[in-house]
Parts: structure tokens; sequence; C-alpha cells
């Protein structure tokens, strides 16, 4: 059994869409921010950084792994699915799982906060991040005209990347133009692992604990 504390943010998506794609049983625990459930002693001893996603896997000696791309390996690996074993298919998820986790998550989470949640409108600031982040997406979008999915076969990559790509009107970044990732957005959007993921937590929770702009930046 796996315990996974999270909230309805892209990075705490990822981790529910890949245990309903893995079909592991787990126990949701929905951490409140108004409350910062985040910071309490007992979440500070399953990820010290005070951040969610986190899981903690009963099975392999109350084991706690946090990073979402750091938990999305691990279950991969612990079971085999959606990260090819050879060395250069594992290279190609890693990579784009990088590209997720260094580029399309910060990028795109700072324009969330800019755009949706700063205090004060800086336009500048607004446009950079932005730009970054349609830049990002057009790399993906040349990446999907070559292969289905990321890394060739639906992997982690694909899961890590989809719940931010999904939520590109909340941080004001269009995907006109950009067919082939908007295929990729709507093929993975309509399968029903995918889809119960997404509702655990449900947005509208989410919505109701996101209230500052740090909230936002959970990974």
């Amino acid at each position: 059994m796996i315990d996974l504390y999270t909230a309805a943010t892209p990075n705490g998506h990822k981790v529910s869409i890949a245990l309903e794609e893995l079909g592991l049983p787990y126990d949701l625990h929905v951490l409140s921010f108004d409350r910062k459930e985040q910071k309490t002693p007992e979440f500070l001893r399953i990820n010290p950084n005070g951040r969610i996603p986190a899981i903690v896997d009963r099975d392999n000696d109350d084991f706690a792994v946090f990073e979402s791309g750091a938990i999305l390996v691990y279950l991969a690996e612990k079971t085999g699915q959606l990260m090819p074993s050879d060395v250069k298919g594992r290279s190609r998820v890693l990579q784009w799982l990088m590209f997720q986790m260094g580029g399309v998550g910060p990028m795109q989470g700072q324009a969330n906060v800019f755009f949706r949640y700063f205090p004060e409108k800086l336009p500048g600031a607004i446009s950079r991040y932005q730009n970054e982040t349609r830049r990002l997406y057009e790399v993906l979008d040349g990446r999907l005209g070559e292969a289905e999915y990321l890394a060739g076969d639906y992997s982690i990559a694909d899961i890590a990347t989809f719940p931010w790509v999904k939520i590109h009107d909340w941080s004001g970044v269009s995907l006109d133009g950009l067919t082939h990732l908007q295929r990729w957005l709507d093929a993975i959007d309509s399968r029903p692992a995918v889809q119960r993921g997404l509702a655990r937590p449900s947005r509208e929770e989410g919505d109701a604990k996101i209230k500052t702009a740090q909230d936002i930046l959970v990974r």
C-alpha cells in the first residue's frame, strides 16, 4: 500500500495519475495549504522540503519518497512499467522527464504566479515566463511530430508533462498551431486512469486550498 500526500496541483496529479495507471493501491492524504499541513513536523519527516507530493511505500519498510519526478521513477522501477529497462529507452524517458522537471514545470509555474497570483502586475515578468513556456511547448510539439509519445511509448515522461500542459489556459499560454501537442494532450486526457488520477484530489479541492503565489510553487 502507498500513502500519497498531495494536493490538486499539476505536480500532485502526476503521482495520482501514475498510481492509477499502474494499478497500485494507495491511500490519499490531501494536505491543506491553508492550515500549512505541508509544514508540520509529521510531514517534514516524510519530505524535509515541506512540499507536495510525497509518498510512503508501506510495502517497502515505510520508505518515503519526495519530489514528483523521483516518485515517478521509483514507481516505474517498482512495477517494471511506464519506463523501459534497456539503457537507451530508459534514457529517453529520463531525458523528457528532466525536460519537464527542469523546464516546463518551473517556467510555467512562474507564469502561473505572475499571471494569476502576484499582487502586482509585472508585464515584463508575465511575458518572459509565458513566452518561455510557449517555447518549451514548441519543443514538445516538434518531438510529438516525430513520435506518438515523448519517449516513443507512453511513459512517466508523458504523465509528468501532461498535467502542466492541460492547464495552459490558466497560465495564459496558447496551444494555437501546436497540432501535435494538442493531439497528444487529447489522447492522454481520454485515458480512464488519467481521468481517475485528475480526480484524486479534484481541481475544486485544490482551488479551495491554493491561496498564495508560494502555494503554487510546489514540486
